[in-house]
């Protein structure tokens, strides 16, 4: 249950970051989206970190390791 938690954070995380991506398409004033973009961008970091904590140090190595060189 806890992993599926953690798992559903990083979820939302992506989701808060897409939902940025589609503020220019709706017909919201430039300090609305202004506002909600930070809302969003500050929800997306804490649960993204969130879910790391949870998932535990594996999973924080694997995201690692994902954008390391080879």
């Amino acid at each position: 249950m806890k992993r599926a938690f953690g798992y559903a954070l990083w979820v939302l995380s992506l989701a808060a970051w897409g939902a940025i991506a589609a503020l220019p398409l709706l017909n919201i004033s430039v300090g609305r989206a202004a506002a909600v973009t930070t809302v969003l961008l500050i929800f997306g970091e804490v649960a993204f970190f969130a879910g790391a904590a949870i998932l535990g140090p594996e999973a924080w190595a694997r995201v690692k390791s994902f954008f390391k060189r080879k």
